[in-house]
């Protein structure tokens, strides 16, 4: 893809929850530090997404203090009735990221909507009007906001902070329609973050740990003009 298919934007909310279901012991939810690869791409394809493009995160700066708070909560339990958990959130949060789109190679059913001038402009026009569906920062009860920005502008806590190592982390899902097979796979890493700024790698680097969640997963098929609008008729 021979042009530019970068967008900056800055997601701010009062709070966060990035956690991994294997955390979730007795019901209980404590939020990672940072934002995974993973919620970053959900908050992106909430500004602007269609099955012909895939988003890539490519950094994220992280300009408020790391801070947490715990809550309380009642959850509806299956069998009915409530039950008390603590959920442990990140407070006050603010991020810039960068992210670019590319073609999903494994939709040539999609080949004749690619345009990547027209789906820039739709993917900045939907970020400045707050993304074309409701932002959430890892969870629906912690609403999110975005706007543009110019990745690293403005004065963040760990600026000149040096290398943080943040452990080991998830990093994100990878599903059929990327894959191109039927496989649904789930990958881990070890974050460090430098100044503030995580830079990450392709979520196909052989550098990440994979673990197969299924194998019997299918791609849903899309066809211009019946189930997918090109981008010219979004445009």
């Amino acid at each position: 893809m021979p042009m530019n298919t970068t967008i900056e934007y800055e997601v701010t909310g009062k709070y966060a929850l990035f956690s991994e279901v294997a955390t979730r012991i007795g019901g209980e939810k404590s939020s990672y530090q940072v934002p995974t690869y993973q919620a970053l791409r959900g908050i992106t394809e909430s500004i602007y997404w269609k099955p012909t493009i895939e988003w890539y995160i490519d950094e994220v700066r992280v300009v408020n203090r790391i801070q947490t708070e715990g809550k309380g909560i009642r959850p509806i339990k299956m069998s009915g009735g409530n039950d008390l958990s603590y959920y442990t959130y990140l407070k006050d949060v603010r991020y810039q990221v960068r992210a670019h789109f590319e073609w999903n190679d494994n939709r040539g059913d999609l080949a004749q909507d690619r345009n990547p001038a027209k789906h820039l402009d739709i993917a900045k026009r939907a970020l400045a009007r707050g993304g074309r569906r409701d932002i959430f920062l890892g969870t629906r009860e912690c609403q999110g906001y975005v706007e543009p920005c110019v990745f690293g502008d403005g004065e963040g806590f760990y600026d000149d902070y040096g290398e943080l190592d943040l452990g080991y982390m998830f990093f994100c899902f990878r599903y059929p329609d990327n894959r191109g097979d039927d496989r649904f796979t789930r990958k881990f890493w070890r974050v460090k973050m430098r100044d503030g700024v995580i830079t990450f790698p392709r979520p196909d680097d052989e550098n990440l740990d994979e673990f197969l969640v299924s194998d019997k997963k299918t791609t849903p098929r899309f066809t211009l003009g019946r189930n997918q609008k090109s981008v010219e008729e979004e445009s």
